[in-house]
């Protein structure tokens, strides 16, 4: 088009849209810029910027002359106010926190302080200290001149500051000037104003005070107040050169139309500004013109103008040339300016991720600060918020207000005025479109995708074409269109009925008609709102200028043009048929003309509004090639009233003056339906791309290439049917994915042999994964993992974009196919249904239907299945451990590719919808993942539960800008997981990372039926309820009917929750309820589903066996405050209507309430999140959930609290084992004859206080705090008791140990008197034979010969005890009970009672009579425990009588039940316990032993076995009873032996004498040779504490020792369960099985053995060297406590000039706590006084003694009172020792009563372990109970009863089974597979049983070997 087409006319009328006129400029500048003659400059216009006639002058003739602005005066954009800085540069402290001036440059710049601080653009011009003002720009007003003036200098300065300003700028310029004293900060200036007063030209209300360095907001805002006050007073409101004297003259030449006077009211001088806008008036108080300007008709018009650098001269090319650089750079500071005020311009592009994060709340009713508005829009955008647009923007609070006190004014003048200063802060705001494109434009291609979605759900335009705002080159988003899909419905008539067809595309693919709206010229009416009433009158589809928030000045919209789509529903009141585009473009379409050729080029229909059709109209020239065209072309007259007419075919015009607005949108949608009617051209969103000209987002590199990775995936899917793609290429996945599960599901639903079925079931998966694993190799998933691995992030992210959107464009076609096929069938069916057809008919055409539903599964296709596929591909080889060949995948990289899919944002899928399956190994390794790249974040997990199809998905989107499915032809299948970060402003109000959304699939879904339905209902209830630490119910609708089936399922799910003890919380949400303002009828439907609720709950407790009366007994629950109303989620009726803004505003609600429960909890780490999901999901797999459930986190918390239960008991029994022995010593020294419990309490309470301490810390800081609080009030008891515990048993250990000294009082009197006696009687034998020197032999013999007689002499009265012989007793009381010699003999002899604890079979001591006739008693049948065992009727063993006698016993052996074998074990076990406990409370180390002892235990016993045999129905041997007491003698005997010899040495005399002689003899020797008293003092001193020493370093090591291995040895550093794996893998290492047998029998004297072992094993092998430290340590320790007793003893004697008995006493009393020492006689030594030589002796003597003790075997320790063993028996065997009622394993609990926690054991095992085999049958039992009690078994509880119990409800078999936790874990623990078959041939002999019939062990196990064995301790170990 030629330029004067566009340039030569004005119309009138008012401009739709306003040109881009920033905030900062004078309307009336740029009316006068844009308005020259014939060479019109476009310098002030923006790019693409609509001209209004209004403000432009046409010229007919004559010349002007047009004198030019320099360049450098019009790049600036001009300012709201202008500043100039004069007077002292002392005055003001520069920096850049200096809010006035950060600079010291003598330049003109805006200030964007001053911006941030009060909103408005202010120029500041630094003049200070400037003499010369040549380089002063004075080309626009000057709007104040602040002196400034540092304090104490003001008057002179101020003085020479006002004489330079006149002298400069004229007198006028005082006007304008503003005095303002500078002072520092701790500075006062009261003074300063008194000294200005004295100036006659100085006003005190233009005058200011701050400091220097102008950073306090509150100083500078005042400044401005009167700046502004100022300004209002002064008139003109700006100071310019050009009105100064000098230039008067120069005034007064111009021209009448343009003159300048003085006298002018403002707002004739702003119509009358000269046009290159040399002369300003205040920016603020102008706005644009609404009137016409005259065109002038004749007479020439001659401009001046400051002249230029250059000099005058007429515009030519190179003018235009600098005037298109200036405008481009105007846009660009404008673009700056405007992304400026949005704080975009500092950012880098905004990525979908810096909104997908939980970020402060969106506050919809309050205004937002302009700063925000970017974020504001885009949150409410991303929450479906249409009201996005409309967002109330808050004035700064620290913009001053303007004062204007118009005192001297007209009220009639302001009331007329049109600058009235209202519309100063109405002219600051944003457009709200310019918002819009501002955030586009600055918005990655990602995010951009996302809005312009938002954009169309919330039934908005979309930018189609787009201007760069710089470069204004033209851009196609293509790219971001192509996740939008619309979806209507066409309406054909055919045969006089109406067709209507659904179609649902993707928008970029659909064909549509296309209707493009332009305007030429400037419009009274608003074309925007003229569309909107065709497409949907109720909603501003297209902004328009009466929408709120407009403005008449706007930046980045004019050239844009946008696109709509009206989607017609297939009713009557459609306006169209058809899908229909409308697009509009913005602006004057003259001034457009690339955009405006493309859209008339590609439209169905042109429609073109002109404000008047005259021939020289400059629209004209546009109008007549639309005229030429053959497109259909639609002309509106803005200014005409003419009826609408056809001028040719599909040509029509139509005037729109004094037509309503709806008529006008009736007659046009008439028109345009006529037109479309007939043949048209189409509109395809694709063919963007081809057009030239213009850029296509599409063609960016990096998107290309996604696109060619994707395409390459699309190439191979496009080869095959779309129904059977995920057969073909995705072949893991379905079939055998499918029957992987059911055949998975079945494992927890055996019957029959249910070991040797799982393991041909097991056998099954594997041969499905090898399948797989064989399948997996597709071409697909090669290109996919390809791609996942070698593309950076976005190419990445743009590939699975590019992935999505071309499968859904792949399947929609079929998709919607196979749907209308679906409804025809479906339609068919009811017609059938409605006339009670019952023929074949009806069945053959519910077959089709079902066919064409399962098409319908087959033909949903998605990435989510691809995704599906890597999970199941990784499943299949991690099962089998495969590694691919090279030429493969490397499917172990599989769980990071997708890790870093769902840390970008992507949902992952946990819950295959289609097989309603977890598969749990994918999921784990994925989190796994998740959690190496982020660490192991805590999480609050929130899922969401409802119907199928009630906006739960599209609830969560709207929430927190996610992006699960949420089309209605793609309903969530199963569950979805999505991360949501806490953004870093959030997280210090939350104790978690992230939040994890949970999408599950709806209830009740369409394609389930009946049972099925309410099955995977309460399966995928009772998973996301228990997943979640809050679960949002999403119920649709109030109907009560509709709401009871959910309710049900979800109190149900609630309630296994906290019989599991998990404790989510809860949110309601009912949708789509109508007038959800009204709050009495919400009360009433709270009431209602309090109701509900309470009645669901006392149904779910009746099922689930629990007491509830009321919904709150089952979750903590306020109905008030937990249950939310939405609004229905759209505004009219679909698919025209927008989304409701009070479903946002309740989404945001929601979102708030949500966030506020959450900032409570402290959520989960990522792997707890993990453990949960397997556990549920396994517990899950069995029917009843409560007894299945596992809670693996809880256990793994719970073994950890024992661990440091362990640590805490083990520092309490460490201490009292030190007091223990200092404390013993002491007794033994005779300091001590009474412990009280207070002093052993007292002496506790330090390390018992901080035990205490620490549980305080580990309860309350731990991480798992609140899981531990459970535990918290239980342990705490527990250490209290145990530490009571450890007083009580140590005060009576010493009160026994004081007993005994008591009862050895006078042998030991005796001994103080033997030992006197002794000493004297050697040292005179010594003093006879002195003189006599005798070698050492004869020395001896003398000794000798005298010493027997000293012995004589000294026992002469004390009679010498016996030794005892136990094996005589032991039969003599057998005897004497009654048994017969030869049956004792018999016994005793062949050695079998040493084994009867451990015997496998006790059928050989049972009498078969009894037994027999309690079979004759019961002829009843017996119900076996399977069909094949059925052999339990008494006339089954009448027909075995004629056959062998081994078949007989058999039967008998068969009848004897397993429970019985264990009742004889229990008896043997209680008997001996009770036995050894009453032969250990008889005083036998004081008293000695006596024979009735034995003969009190052997009645007892006797008396035990007749009771047993009393409530049995059988007999035991003789043999029997005689064998368990020698069984238990025997037992007792060491304990007998060991004590009887302790009492002897304490008490025989003899004994003690010969123990003396040696000691003796050596002091008679040293005697002999003339040795000093004090030499053989020493010696003595020597020889007793060699021996005290030896026992105090060997229990002080025993301690350590003891310590060492409990901190350090693997075995013993753990809780019970740790201790216990090492047991068994010790067992199975040696393959002992007499080893395992005690075990089994036995456990705690086997592990008591086995911590023998290992303490020996350490002690003396493996740590020898650590050990031998240990002692030496102590050794050194001995010996510097005896050095110091030496020196202390000496030193206070010599102190206090005492004497021997003074030095002992001082020395024994040092060591009392240490060691044991004898008195010693001081009378013979009275005669030492050299106590130094004393010390010198006894450190002599001691050295090699010392030395001898370095070097002590570690085997002396087992000859003293600790022992580290016992020690460690002690502290580890102090647990529970319960077995499990069916397997007899041991309950590995650290607590010994750990009530009310139930036993638990993790290695369960085969009961043919125990010896369990099937009733009257010799089969063993080789189920294990984990198996048995998730299978469809039974069991009899009580070895002779009739009724069985379902094994999934032993609880109920009465209080053994009641209080065990027995767990179905698929009985995968090897080892004792591994065991059965290892020991197989010794179990049968064992038992006398046999593998075999239903006892036969699995081939499986057979390939076990003892290394899997002993790895599936180490993994289960870990799982606990």
């Amino acid at each position: 088009m030629e330029r004067e087409n566009r340039d030569d006319t004005a119309g009138g009328g008012e401009s739709e849209t306003q040109p881009v006129i920033s905030s900062v400029r004078d309307d009336k500048e740029d009316e006068l810029e844009g308005s020259a003659a014939k060479t019109k400059s476009d310098s002030v216009n923006e790019p693409g910027e609509a001209e209004h006639p209004e403000q432009n002058d046409t010229t007919t003739g004559g010349e002007s002359e047009i004198k030019s602005l320099p360049s450098t005066t019009k790049e600036r954009v001009l300012p709201e106010l202008t500043l100039v800085l004069i007077g002292d540069t002392n005055s003001i402290e520069v920096g850049s926190k200096n809010i006035l001036l950060d600079h010291d440059e003598q330049t003109q710049q805006f200030s964007f302080s001053l911006y941030d601080l009060c909103g408005r653009h202010i120029s500041v011009i630094n003049m200070l200290g400037q003499q010369n003002t040549d380089k002063f720009p004075l080309n626009q007003g000057v709007h104040a001149f602040l002196l400034l003036l540092p304090n104490g200098l003001q008057n002179s300065h101020y003085s020479s500051g006002v004489q330079w300003l006149e002298k400069t700028f004229g007198k006028e310029s005082l006007a304008y000037l503003m005095t303002v004293v500078t002072h520092g900060s701790d500075e006062e200036c009261d003074r300063a104003l008194t000294d200005l007063k004295a100036n006659s030209s100085f006003v005190e209300k233009r005058y200011h005070t701050c400091t220097k360095s102008m950073r306090d907001e509150k100083e500078i805002i005042a400044l401005l107040r009167k700046v502004d006050v100022m300004v209002s007073e002064n008139d003109p409101h700006c100071y310019n050169g050009l009105t100064c004297g000098e230039n008067k003259e120069h005034e007064e030449e111009t021209p009448d139309s343009s003159v300048f006077h003085q006298n002018q009211t403002v707002q004739e001088k702003k119509q009358n500004t000269d046009e290159n806008g040399v002369k300003f008036d205040r920016v603020n108080d102008g706005k644009h013109s609404e009137k016409n300007d005259k065109p002038a008709t004749g007479g020439e018009s001659e401009i001046k103008s400051v002249p230029s650098e250059t000099g005058t001269s007429d515009v030519d090319m190179s003018a235009n040339k600098d005037e298109q650089s200036v405008k481009i750079t105007e846009v660009k500071n404008k673009t700056e300016t405007l992304f400026h005020r949005l704080q975009l311009q500092d950012k880098q592009k905004l990525s979908p991720a810096d909104f997908l994060k939980i970020g402060p709340p969106v506050k919809q009713d309050h205004e937002t600060s302009e700063k925000d508005l970017a974020h504001a829009f885009l949150q409410r955008l991303m929450m479906l918020d249409y009201r996005a647009r409309y967002i109330p923007v808050r004035q700064d609070s620290s913009k001053p207000v303007p004062l204007f006190d118009r005192v001297d004014t007209d009220v009639l003048d302001l009331l007329f005025s049109t600058n009235t200063d209202s519309n100063q802060s109405k002219q600051t705001h944003i457009h709200p479109m310019d918002i819009q494109m501002a955030v586009f434009h600055c918005s990655d291609s990602f995010l951009k995708q996302n809005m312009m979605t938002k954009l169309s759900q919330c039934q908005y335009a979309l930018p189609l074409l787009v201007p760069d705002p710089v470069t204004m080159d033209i851009e196609c988003p293509l790219w971001t269109f192509r996740k939008i899909r619309k979806t209507w419905k066409i309406t054909q008539t055919k045969d006089n009925s109406s067709i209507i067809t659904m179609k649902s595309l993707p928008i970029c693919e659909a064909e549509t008609l296309m209707v493009s709206f332009f305007r030429l010229g400037s419009l009274s009416v608003s074309k925007s709102q003229l569309i909107n009433t065709l497409i949907n009158a109720r909603h501003n589809t297209f902004f328009h200028r009466n929408c709120p928030g407009s403005t008449k000045s706007r930046h980045l919209m004019d050239g844009v043009a946008e696109i709509a789509w009206y989607c017609p529903a297939g009713k009557p009141d459609d306006a169209f048929t058809d899908c229909t585009a409308f697009c509009n473009l913005r602006g004057d379409a003259l001034t457009f003309e690339k955009q405006c050729n493309i859209l008339t080029e590609k439209s169905s229909v042109n429609v073109v509004l002109v404000p008047t059709l005259e021939k020289t109209h400059k629209s004209m020239t546009v109008i007549s090639a639309l005229l030429k065209s053959s497109k259909p072309l639609i002309i509106l007259i803005v200014d005409d009233s003419c009826d609408a007419v056809e001028i040719k075919k599909g040509t029509f015009k139509m005037g729109l003056k004094d037509r309503s607005q709806s008529d006008i949108s009736e007659e046009l949608k008439r028109i345009i339906g006529e037109i479309l009617s007939g043949p048209h051209t189409s509109f395809q969103l694709e063919t963007m791309a081809k057009v030239s000209g213009i850029r296509v987002d599409e063609d960016d590199a990096v998107c290309q290439k996604g696109k060619s990775a994707a395409m390459k995936i699309m190439n191979l899917l496009q080869e095959t049917d779309v129904s059977r793609i995920k057969d073909k290429l995705l072949p893991c996945q379905g079939r055998l994915w499918h029957e992987w599960c059911r055949i998975n599901k079945e494992l927890y639903h055996l019957k029959g042999n249910i070991e040797k079925e799982k393991s041909e079931k097991r056998q099954e998966l594997m041969k499905i994964r090898q399948k797989q694993c064989d399948a997996s190799c597709s071409e697909l998933m090669k290109l996919l993992i390809e791609s996942l691995s070698s593309l950076p992030s976005t190419d990445k992210e743009y590939f699975l974009k590019w992935t999505q959107i071309l499968i859904d464009a792949l399947s929609t076609d079929d998709l919607n196919s196979i749907l209308q096929s679906y409804d025809e069938k479906w339609s068919e069916v009811l017609a059938l249904k409605k006339k009670h057809d019952k023929s074949d008919q009806l069945n053959r055409k519910q077959t089709e239907l079902e066919q064409i539903s399962s098409k319908l599964q087959s033909a949903t296709f998605g990435l989510e299945h691809i995704f599906r596929e890597m999970g199941q591909i990784y499943e299949a080889h991690k099962s089998l451990q495969k590694q691919t060949q090279r030429r493969q995948t490397d499917w172990s990289k599989y769980p990071e590719l997708a890790a870093e899919l769902m840390i970008s944002g992507h949902p992952m899928e946990l819950m295959d919808g289609d097989a309603g399956h977890v598969p749990l190994t994918w999921i784990s390794s994925l989190l796994e993942e998740v959690i190496k790249r982020l660490g192991d974040r805590r999480v609050f997990v929130l899922s969401v539960l409802g119907v199928q199809s009630s906006g739960k998905s599209t609830m969560l989107n709207a929430m927190f800008g996610l992006q699960f499915a949420v089309s209605a032809g793609r309903c969530t299948k199963g569950a979805f997981m999505q991360l949501v970060k806490v953004s870093e402003e959030m997280k210090k109000d939350f104790r978690f990372d992230y939040v994890l959304v949970v999408d599950t699939e709806g209830l009740r879904a369409l394609e389930l039926a009946g049972n099925t339905t309410l099955h995977h209902d309460n399966e995928l209830a009772t998973f996301v309820v228990g997943l979640g630490n809050m679960t949002l119910i999403n119920i649709f609708g109030e109907n009560p009917a509709d709401m009871q089936d959910i309710l049900q399922i979800v109190v149900q799910a609630f309630m296994r929750m906290k019989k599991v003890k998990l404790s989510p919380s809860c949110v309601f949400v009912h949708q789509n309820v109508t007038d959800i303002a009204a709050a009495e009828k919400n009360m009433d439907g709270k009431r209602r589903l309090q109701e509900k609720l309470d009645q669901m709950a006392q149904l779910a407790a009746k099922e689930e066996v629990c007491d509830a009366e009321c919904f709150s007994d089952v979750i903590a629950f306020d109905v008030q405050k937990d249950v939310k109303y939405f609004a229905q989620l759209w505004e009219g009726s679909p698919p025209m209507a927008p989304p409701n803004p009070g479903y946002s505003e309740s989404v945001q609600e929601l979102k708030n309430i949500i966030l506020s429960k959450a900032s409570q909890s402290a959520g989960i780490t990522l792997s707890q999140f993990k453990s949960k999901v397997q556990d549920l999901w396994k517990a899950l797999m069995n029917e009843h959930f409560v007894f299945s459930f596992k809670n693996t986190l809880e256990i793994k918390v719970y073994r950890n609290l024992e661990v440091q239960y362990g640590n805490w008991t083990w520092a309490l029994r460490s201490n009292m084992l030190t007091i223990e022995n200092q404390l013993y010593n002491r007794i033994e020294n005779g300091k001590l004859d009474k412990v009280e419990l207070s002093y052993l309490s007292k002496e506790m309470s330090k390390t018992y206080e901080e035990i205490k301490k620490e549980m305080r810390k580990y309860f309350d800081d731990d991480r798992d705090k609140e899981m531990l609080v459970q535990w918290r009030g239980q342990f705490e008891n527990k250490i209290k008791e145990f530490h009571d515990e450890q007083v009580r048993g140590v005060k009576r250990k010493l009160d026994e140990v004081i007993q005994q000294k008591t009862a050895c009082k006078k042998l030991d009197d005796q001994k103080t008197e033997f030992e006197n006696k002794l000493l004297q009687k050697s040292k005179e034998l010594a003093h006879q034979l002195k003189d006599k020197t005798q070698a050492e032999e004869e020395l001896r013999k003398q000794f000798d010969s005298v010493w027997r007689g000293w012995v004589r002499e000294l026992t002469a009265d004390i009679k010498p005890i016996e030794d005892i012989n136990l094996e005589e007793d032991h039969v003599i009381i057998l005897y004497e009970l009654g048994f017969e010699w030869a049956l004792i003999g018999e016994s005793k002899n062949s050695g079998r009672y040493k084994n009867i604890s451990e015997v496998g079979d006790y059928f050989d001591y049972v009498i078969l009579t009894k037994y027999q006739e309690h079979c004759e008693e019961n002829q009843q049948p017996q119900e076996s425990e399977r069909d094949t065992r059925g052999q339990g009727k008494f006339s089954q063993f009448c027909g075995f009588v004629s056959k062998t006698g081994k078949k007989v016993l058999n039967y008998f052996k068969g009848s004897f039940q397993h429970e019985d074998q264990q009742l004889i074990r229990s008896l043997i076990d209680n008997v001996e316990k009770q036995s050894f406990d009453t032969i250990r409370s008889k005083p036998v180390p004081t008293s000695g032993y006596s024979p009735t002892y034995l003969l009190e235990v052997a009645k007892n016993v006797k008396e035990k076995v007749t009771e047993f045999e009393s409530k049995r129905k059988y007999a035991l041997k003789k043999e029997f009873t005689v064998d368990l007491l020698l069984y238990v003698f025997d037992r007792a005997k060491s304990w007998l032996s060991e004590s009887h010899k302790k009492f002897k040495m304490n008490n025989d005399a003899l004994i003690y004498l010969e123990n003396k002689k040696h000691q003796y003899y050596n002091i008679f020797r040293s005697f002999c040779k003339g040795s000093s008293s004090a030499v053989v003092l020493g010696e003595l001193i020597c020889e007793k504490l060699k021996v005290s020493t030896v026992e105090a370093v060997c229990n002080k090591t025993a301690i350590d020792l003891a310590g060492e291995m409990r901190c350090s040895f693997p075995a013993f550093n753990g809780n019970r369960l740790n201790l216990e794996k090492h047991v068994l893998k010790s067992l199975a290492e040696k393959e002992d099985f007499r080893g395992f047998i005690t075990y089994i029998r036995h456990p705690r004297k086997h592990v008591e053995r086995f911590i023998k072992e290992e303490v020996k094993k350490y002690i003396f092998t493996s740590h020898r060297d650590k050990a031998r430290d240990i002692l030496k340590k102590n050794v050194e320790d001995m010996k510097q406590l005896v050095s110091q007793a030496l020196f202390t003893a000496t030193e206070r004697v010599k102190t206090q000039r005492g004497h021997t008995d003074m030095w002992l006493e001082e020395f024994t009393s040092f060591l009392k706590d240490e060691l044991m020492f004898d008195d010693i006689c001081s009378q013979t030594f009275r005669d030492i006084n050299n106590f130094d030589f004393l010390k010198e002796e006894i450190e002599k003597g001691l050295e090699p003694v010392m030395k001898e003790m370095s070097s002590l075997s570690l085997n002396n320790m087992s000859e003293f009172r600790l022992t580290p063993d016992q020690i460690l028996i002690d502290q580890l065997c102090k647990c529970c020792w319960e077995k499990c009622p069916f397997c007899s394993a041991v309950c590995t609990n650290t607590i010994e009563d750990h009530s009310p926690d139930d036993h638990s054991v993790p290695f369960h095992r085969s009961r043919a372990v125990s010896g369990g085999y099937y009733r009257n049958t010799v089969e063993l039992v080789t189920e294990f109970c984990t198996t048995l009690v998730a299978s469809d078994q039974r069991f009899y509880p009580r070895s002779h009863s009739h009724e069985k119990i379902w094994y999934k409800w032993y609880r109920t078999a009465g209080p053994r089974f009641a209080n065990w936790r027995i767990t179905p874990d698929e009985s995968k623990l090897t080892y004792w597979k591994w065991f059965v078959c290892r020991f197989e041939k010794q179990l049968e002999d064992h038992y006398k049983l046999k593998f075999e019939g239903n006892g036969e062990i699995p081939s499986e196990w057979r390939d076990y070997r003892i290394d899997d064995a002993i790895k599936s301790l180490d993994e289960m170990y870990k799982s606990e």
